[in-house]
């Protein structure tokens, strides 16, 4: 589709762009050639609106209103026409000596970051704390509690501890549960979820204590899923302020839609693991790219930061499709690199 467009249609969709993010009104060409002294007729530049809208670029809301831009029209700004727009020099020092002053509290990044986030972007913050992002096994200790009652301790490689009772059909002596331990700590020592599943499967059918291990081997999977899920909802949030004085947000019902998704987490969940597992940097979705209704309405600006192997979390922003797309991606890309600074030095090599 990108062929399609000429020099000049990529600058007036460029304009229209950023006229409407910054003003949220409908763009008219009368309004683009004055104020941006294009070498064109207002009739010329209304043509050239009506080719973008017809490739699918922009809409408009009604016969006599300006153009205002589609997800599709944002998506091409965002890779092909955005200007990029690096936090001044004084914003990063600022920022940095924020952090600096919390370095040694890591509960104090979480809500630092969401705070110089909303602030920055004005609109909505999203920070999950630094933890290993996928769970990675280390080791299990089966204990035997009475007769049949077995205590399961299952340690991850961040340092994570489960604790799981198992009631089995046979009692069984210590040294059995021992031994049992140490073959499933062997065979899938600092494994991921999937791996330990493949490694399961392919065992040969099991018989006699086979059959005990088998099922202490998916109670590990099942435990570190969990877990896995219980750290995806882990989302601090900030900026509910800054996102609400957005014209988007003056009808009671979006305000709702925006708190439930806040405080929820509804239809972030799965953007934040799809950041957590990509090594790719700022990943920008915009409105229906989500594929979920409840976000269709809204972009999200997210990045990993950590150190790789160790630890890793994620942080973004969610607002209106009609965002300050440079800003925002640059200011999510700096935190990003702040935070991964600040993990370096407790764990080593950065991402």
């Amino acid at each position: 589709m990108s062929a399609d467009l000429s020099e000049r249609r990529r600058l007036i969709l460029k304009l229209v762009v950023l006229e409407y993010i910054e003003t949220s009104m409908p763009v008219a060409s009368d309004l683009l050639v004055r104020k941006y002294s294009l070498k064109a007729s207002s009739a010329t530049v209304r043509n050239e609106l009506a080719a973008l809208e017809e490739l699918g670029y922009l809409t408009h809301f009604h016969t006599s209103a300006g153009r205002v831009p589609t997800d599709t029209g944002y998506r091409f700004f965002v890779e092909n026409l955005m200007d990029w727009m690096p936090l001044s020099a004084n914003e990063q020092r600022t920022i940095r000596h924020q952090f600096y002053q919390v370095r040694t509290e890591l509960d104090q990044w979480i809500q630092l970051a969401g705070a110089v986030l909303a602030r920055t972007a004005q609109n909505a913050s999203v920070v999950t704390p630094p933890r290993a992002y996928q769970a990675r096994f280390k080791h299990i200790e089966l204990i035997a509690i009475h007769d049949t009652t077995v205590l399961m301790v299952l340690v991850l490689h961040d340092g994570t501890i489960r604790q799981q009772t198992l009631t089995l059909e046979s009692s069984y002596p210590q040294d059995e549960l021992s031994r049992l331990a140490s073959r499933i700590n062997d065979r899938v020592h600092d494994e991921p979820i999937s791996r330990i599943e493949e490694i399961n499967a392919q065992a040969p059918q099991p018989t006699g204590t086979g059959e005990l291990e088998r099922s202490v081997v998916e109670l590990v999977v099942k435990a570190m899923r969990q877990l896995e899920e219980q750290f995806n909802s882990d989302i601090h949030s900030d900026g509910l302020m800054e996102i609400l004085s957005q014209p988007e947000f003056s009808q009671v019902e979006r305000v709702r839609r925006m708190v439930e998704i806040l405080q929820g987490g509804k239809g972030l969940h799965p953007l934040i693991a799809q950041a957590l597992a990509s090594n790719t940097g700022v990943q920008v979705v915009i409105g229906g790219e989500h594929g979920r209704d409840e976000m269709r309405e809204y972009s999200v600006v997210l990045s990993r930061y950590g150190v790789d192997g160790n630890v890793a979390g994620v942080l973004g922003i969610i607002g209106p499709t009609r965002m300050a797309y440079p800003r925002t991606i640059s200011a999510v890309r700096y935190i990003s690199v702040v935070m991964s600074d600040l993990l370096t030095d407790l764990y080593g090599e950065k991402t």
